[in-house]
This record gives structure tokens, C-alpha cells and sequence, in this order.
């Protein structure tokens, strides 16, 4: 093996009853290098992953070889020894521990230590912060930090680990462009250290800023591993995909039959009078950067978290709407941004969601489900949807990240509604999903429904939004046309 290799993976295979997951998977990492692992949502990263951090066992005659070790059986107690860190969506802390706690938690663990040296505990969290050249309160309740700042927690909490290989799953998927930025610069400070990245993100742009090289999965298979002077964006994606695919632009529309109105809409210390009108079949996108108040407007439209002051008129009738039940009767929906926390009910069969929104339809006058009226409308929406695989009994969380907000939009499609909120719908999903989502929303917009979408993909509001609303400060910058309209002309009213 080449003398800077920290990971070598050959030959790895798994196999699941009835699936192969992986077949003969290679990738190799460098000490000190920025490695990108890509591939669409199915194509067997995770699984990958959990066979190096020992949570799989590979199939016979695998071979992996950790920091010119080789490692005949693999645990997660071998990975973490061994200096591997993984740092999932979800981050896997502790968020009612402090985060001197949640730092200095491996090492207490290690040590199995049942009452804490505060001062110790202090001492390690302190030393792992610094290392990222951070000063982050260390009494602080890990659930008062921001999305960034708790990253940043997991990151250090690895280092205490003495990590040489930390592997960030979709790290920038809830950040702003600036906590970008910051998080790009500790990653190439961590590779100054001598200290290996292995970073999967369905984000073109930012695979390209960060990576050194990149290997690609493909339906569980090995495609290759490539500098980046090899590929550029169509040639990653049609090695990713297998297939040549157009981020299509749709076609701009110019409108004229109103539909819903926000009149001198205010929540206090999220937004301040907005309004807008929203036309039939229309799709309007709503950007800005982070904090803006993009979610919190939809949020009070749909009820969630209403708004103080102002007027919702849907069809010329002036809405009450205190409560999504109430938004749903209207017919508004709304399709949050984090699908896994707040739009499915990962424990529960596809079946069970798609249902939960339209019981009463399905239900007998004695409130018992009718099997046959569920099973009716379930397949319905797995054919219209396309989802895949089209087993209705399969449980949510072994769907990919695609099928996931399929379902999630299948649910809500249910209510049969005339204004459709979709915040960031193609997050964390891959780019053949991604432009099936996008046409899924033109299509529906020209059967007559009427959409908002939030994102703070620019290249996505530019594809899809017939016009674009600016969003500053909890307040609108500019509502755009979506003709011509270009990135650099957002973002000026965006800053």
C-alpha cells in the first residue's frame, strides 16, 4: 500500500437477504486529503460507511486496511480506536448536555467514568476548541447553539478522539452560505493537520470548492476515483447517474388569475409586513439568505406559528387560520424543510404516512380504518408519485432520500390542495430526484395548483419560479421576474 494512505477499502461487498447493497466497492483516502464520496441517494455511501465505522460486517473477502492496519473484523469500538469519526445529519449529540459534556463525552465513556471531574471535562473541551480555533461557552446547553455551532461540537468531540479521518455526511445542508464558508475553512485547517475528510453532499458546487478527489458510486458499484481537473459538472453527474441529465429551466410564466393573498402579514422578531399575491397554477419562489424569515412566513401561514398582525385571503374570502387543521380545511398545505424530524414518521410504513392527513376519508362512521379504501388511495399515489420500491408496507426510513419526500408530498397532495407550501424540497437529495421533484411541481402547478417554494438553492428557485420573492431582515427585498433573472441579481437583494 502507498505509504500516504491512511483507508484503503478493496473488495468490499455486502450483502442484505435478498439485496446486494455494495459489489466490490474500492476507495482509498489519503493522509491530509479532501475526499468526496458521491453518489445518488441508494447508490450505497451509507452503507459504505457503516461497514468502515463497524456497524456492518462486509461480506467475505473484503479488504480494509486503517492506517496501514489490517483489520481482519471491524467494530465501532475498533473504528473510533482506530481514529475513525463519523459525523451523521443528525450530529448524535446530546442536546440537554452542556457542551464541555457533549465534547468530552468518548473520552468519560472510554475511561468508563461515572461521576464527573468537571475540570477535566472542562480542560478536554477547551483543548479540542482550540485545536479548531474556537471559543464556544462551554457551559451552554447544546440546544441554545445554532445548527453551525453544534456542528462544530461534533467536530471537536472527534478530535478528542484523536480522529485522522472525519466523515461528514451532508454537513452543509442546514447552513447559511457564510457558515459555509466558516466550516470550509476548519475543514482545510484540519487538513493542514495532517487529518483526512471523507465529505458526501449532493452539492455540486460545494464538492467542487473542497474536494481533492472524488470517488463515485453508482447502484451500489464502484465508478471510479477522479481529480478535479477530470470532471467538471456534466461529467460527474452522468458518471453518478449513468445518464446525461438537464437541470431544466422551465419556461417563465406570466399569470393574472389571483388566487391567495398575504396582506401586511407581521410576527414579531420573525417578520414585518408582507405582502404578495400568489396567481392560479403559479410558482413562486421565496429566497433569502438564512434567517431571513422564509420559514417563519410560511409557518404562520400554514398556521404553525401565527402571525400577529395582517390578512390571509384565499378566492377573495378572508382566512382565520390559528391552526394547520384549519389552513388544511382552507386547502393550504405545507411540506417543512426537514422531511426526517417533521415530515414522516420515520418508524412508520409508507402506508401509515400517505394516510396520516385524510383518516377521516378512509375511516367507517365508527372510526375504524377501512383497509380497502386505505390500500385504494395508497397505491394511487405510489403510481402517480412513482415511488420506489412500491411496497406500501415498507417502513419510511429504509426509503431513499427522494422516495422520502415523495411520500411526504403524497401525503399532502391527499388533502387536495389549492396552495402548496414546499420549504427546500430537494434537500439532501440527489440530482436525478432532484429534477423529478422539479418537474413534479411544474406539472402539478399546470394542472392549476398554486406553490410557493422556499429554498436557498438559487440555481433551484431560478429553475422553477415563475417569480421570485427576496426575503432580508424579515422583510421583502424585491419580488422579481423570473425571465432573465440571474443569481447575482438575487443575491444583490438579498445582502
Amino acid at each position: 500500500m502507498a505509504q500516504n494512505m491512511f483507508l484503503r477499502m478493496h473488495n468490499v461487498s455486502k450483502t442484505f437477504p435478498g439485496v446486494k447493497a455494495l459489489k466490490n466497492i474500492d476507495l482509498e483516502v489519503e493522509y491530509g486529503e479532501i475526499h468526496a464520496l458521491i453518489g445518488e441517494n441508494g447508490a450505497g455511501k451509507s452503507t459504505l460507511i457503516k461497514i468502515l465505522s463497524g456497524v456492518y460486517q462486509p461480506d467475505e473477502g473484503a479488504e480494509i486496511i486503517i492506517d496501514g492496519v489490517v483489520q481482519k473484523t471491524i467494530t465501532p469500538l475498533d473504528s473510533l480506536k482506530r481514529g475513525i469519526a463519523v459525523i451523521y445529519q443528525d450530529f448524535s449529540l446530546f442536546p440537554n448536555l452542556s457542551v464541555a459534556e457533549n465534547i468530552a463525552m468518548v473520552s468519560r465513556v472510554e475511561k468508563r467514568k461515572k461521576i464527573v471531574n468537571w475540570r477535566e471535562t472542562n480542560q478536554i473541551a477547551r483543548s479540542a476548541l482550540a485545536k479548531l480555533g474556537l471559543k464556544i461557552p462551554l457551559s451552554k446547553t447544546l440546544s441554545e447553539l445554532s445548527v453551525a455551532k453544534q456542528q462544530l461540537v461534533a467536530i471537536a468531540r472527534a478530535l478528542v478522539n484523536d480522529a485522522k479521518l472525519i466523515v461528514m455526511d451532508e454537513p452543509t445542508s442546514a447552513l447559511s452560505r457564510g457558515e459555509v464558508e466558516s466550516l470550509f475553512s476548519i475543514i482545510r485547517n484540519l487538513k493542514e493537520q495532517g487529518i483526512s475528510i471523507l465529505f458526501i453532499s449532493h452539492k455540486l458546487d460545494e464538492l467542487f470548492a473542497i474536494s481533492d478527489r472524488f470517488s463515485i458510486l453508482r447502484d451500489g458499484k464502484y465508478v471510479g476515483t477522479f481529480g478535479e481537473d477530470e470532471l467538471d459538472d456534466d461529467r460527474l453527474i452522468s458518471l453518478m447517474v449513468g445518464r446525461k441529465i438537464e437541470y431544466k429551466i422551465f419556461e417563465k410564466r406570466t399569470l393574472v388569475d389571483p388566487i391567495f393573498e398575504v396582506r401586511n402579514l407581521s410576527k414579531a422578531g420573525n417578520f414585518k409586513d408582507i405582502s404578495f399575491t400568489l396567481h392560479r397554477g403559479e410558482i413562486l419562489g421565496i429566497t433569502g439568505l438564512v434567517g431571513a424569515g422564509r420559514s417563519e412566513l410560511a409557518q404562520a401561514i400554514f398556521g404553525l406559528n401565527p402571525s400577529d398582525s395582517g390578512e390571509l385571503i384565499l378566492e377573495g374570502k378572508r382566512l382565520q387560520v390559528n391552526a394547520p387543521e384549519q389552513a388544511v380545511q382552507h386547502g393550504i398545505s405545507y411540506i417543512p424543510e426537514n422531511r426526517l424530524t417533521e415530515g414522516l414518521i420515520l418508524k412508520k410504513t409508507m402506508s401509515d404516512n400517505i394516510c396520516l392527513t385524510v383518516l377521516k376519508q378512509i375511516s367507517s362512521r365508527h372510526g375504524l380504518i377501512e383497509k380497502e379504501a386505505q390500500n385504494k388511495l395508497v397505491e394511487k399515489w405510489i403510481e402517480e408519485m412513482h415511488i420506489r420500491p412500491n411496497i406500501p408496507n415498507m417502513i419510511a426510513s429504509k426509503l431513499s432520500g427522494g422516495n422520502q419526500q415523495r411520500v411526504v408530498l403524497s401525503k399532502w397532495l391527499a388533502t387536495d390542495p389549492k396552495v402548496l407550501i414546499v420549504d427546500e424540497p430537494t434537500n439532501g437529495i440527489d440530482i436525478g430526484a432532484k429534477a423529478d421533484i422539479h418537474q413534479l411541481l411544474r406539472d402539478l402547478s399546470e394542472q392549476g395548483m398554486s406553490i410557493i417554494v422556499i429554498s436557498s438553492e438559487l440555481p433551484e428557485i431560478l429553475a422553477i419560479g415563475d417569480r421570485v420573492l427576496v426575503m432580508r431582515r424579515g422583510k421583502i427585498a424585491a419580488i422579481l421576474d423570473g425571465k432573465n433573472l440571474t443569481q447575482e441579481e438575487i443575491m444583490k437583494e438579498a445582502l
